[in-house]
């Protein structure tokens, strides 16, 4: 179940808000007038978030070439991948 809490919380209770998102590793929902306004989340989560975004984006660019018939060596998958790190 989301956690949600009004934009108020942000300015008189940061410090709550903060442990929440570090505890639950979820993000936090912000409502402004009683309408969803926001997602908070700790710095780790984002983080986690994106490599997961940029693994999907991979994936997607893999399932394209395949679909368009290229192939590649074992070796230039590898140092490409080696490349970007």
């Amino acid at each position: 179940m989301p956690i949600i809490r009004p934009s108020s919380d942000l300015r008189n209770k940061y410090n709550e808000i903060s442990n929440l998102c570090h505890e639950t590793n979820a993000p936090i929902y912000i409502t402004k007038n009683g309408t969803g306004d926001l997602a908070i989340m700790s710095i780790e989560l984002y983080e986690c978030l994106i490599e997961r975004f940029e693994i999907y984006g991979k994936i997607e660019k893999g399932l394209k070439s395949v679909k368009n018939g290229e192939e590649y060596s074992v070796d230039e998958v590898f140092d490409e991948i080696e490349g970007e790190v």
